[in-house]
């Protein structure tokens, strides 16, 4: 038997009783339609939780209305949680949590509206996410002015930073915080803001921050050697040694010609290096021109120490350089050999070794009461009584 929904029959009988009939199956089946859609699979899409801590996961719904649910979810506006007790930090002197409230005068645009004037993004995103005020502003310029400026005296003079007891109770913190102490003693302004006055989170003077600064002086530093040797060529001398935790190191000095026509030598950096080798060392070298700049093919010249790696006919550093650089002309260090004629001299004539040391003794003497040399202690000593050879060479070239 074939229906024909709305039709009556073409053998019945009663065609006003089937037309009835057919009518109230058509409405139920519409009505049926409606709450499927509405109610897929008996689910209520407008009794679905929002919240997305909270609501039921869509792979836990049937899979025949998964598709449905993540369909109404992505018509539904975006939720932020309104009633949410959240936790509490402390922040300098203060405890602080997040503020839901913190659109201030932008509405809803970023929990339900959404945002769409991107032409203007940054100036909204900074309203929304809140400025920071213009006194902390200032007083964070100001504490890491003071650091910096205290840095920069000490890096001047050479001195250490540390003490052995940098507690508020210490009598004696370091010259860094006594220096940073003393600064703010005689300014106010600054001493009300550094030290134990600073944030916890702010204080700009632990010594990572310390570091950091010390870093970015030596590529300033760096940066204006660079910058006065103008691109011209100049000359290398290098020298290799242990520091005292016994690993092999190699220091850097450029030799050239400034703008105002002056011959100058500039010490540019250290560098740590896993061995001796000539082949090390020039490519330990080479990577350190690059880095700042500066070709090989401006070197005009050379200056080292006798050792087989550095002097070597074959293989050593000179040779290597040479090769690529046939202009880079490398000059034996005038004070080592010093050095290796006074040792030989030494060894042959036992009476000049006395009469040198004779010398030494006075000379030495008249340097302390001058003060241009003052004793040490422990490792300073021991490396001092090392270097009696050199003071040999300077009595030697003063008479």
């Amino acid at each position: 038997m074939r229906w024909k929904i709305g039709l009556p029959s073409s053998s019945s009988t009663h065609p006003s009783v089937t037309s009835s009939v057919a009518l109230e199956i058509q409405r139920e089946i519409m009505a049926l339609e409606i709450r499927r859609e509405t109610f897929p699979l008996g689910v209520n899409l407008e009794s679905l939780e929002a919240d997305p801590r909270i609501r039921k996961p869509i792979a836990e719904y049937n899979p025949n209305i998964g598709d449905e649910v993540r369909r109404y979810y992505i018509r539904k506006e975006p939720c932020q949680p309104e009633v949410h007790d959240f936790p509490k930090t402390k922040f300098g002197k203060e405890m602080r949590q997040f503020n839901p409230n913190c659109n201030g005068n932008t509405s809803e645009t970023y929990t339900k509206v959404g945002f769409k004037a991107w032409n203007k993004a940054l100036e909204r995103f900074r309203v929304h996410v809140g400025e920071k005020l213009e006194k902390d502003k200032r007083e964070s310029r100001c504490r890491l002015s003071a650091s910096v400026d205290v840095t920069k005296f000490l890096l001047r003079l050479e001195l250490s930073f540390h003490g052995h007891d940098e507690s508020q109770c210490s009598s004696n913190r370091g010259i860094f915080l006594e220096l940073l102490q003393w600064y703010g003693d005689i300014n106010e302004d600054v001493g009300s803001i550094i030290l134990e006055n600073a944030p916890k989170n702010e204080m700009m003077y632990s010594p990572s921050i310390q570091k950091d600064i010390v870093d970015s002086c030596a590529k300033e530093t760096i940066k204006a050697i660079i910058e006065d040797l103008d691109r011209d060529y100049f000359e290398i001398l290098v020298d290799e040694s242990k520091d005292i935790s016994h690993k092999e190191q190699m220091e850097i000095v450029l030799r050239y010609v400034n703008k105002e026509g002056e011959v100058v030598e500039r010490f540019i950096g250290i560098i740590h290096i896993s061995d001796t080798s000539a082949r090390s060392l020039k490519e330990a070298i080479y990577s350190f021109l690059s880095d700042h700049s500066l070709s090989p093919s401006q070197i005009r010249g050379q200056g080292y120490d006798g050792a087989s790696n550095m002097q070597g006919e074959l293989n050593g550093l000179k040779t290597l350089i040479l090769n690529e650089t046939p202009s880079a002309y490398c000059i034996h260090c005038f004070s080592h050999q010093l050095q290796l004629t006074l040792v030989a001299l030494a060894k042959k004539n036992s009476n000049r070794s006395d009469l040198l040391r004779e010398h030494q003794a006075e000379k030495l003497e008249e340097l302390l009461i001058s003060g241009e040399v003052h004793t040490g202690r422990g490792l300073n000593q021991e490396r001092g009584l090392q270097d009696q050879e050199i003071l040999v060479g300077v009595l030697i070239i003063e008479h």
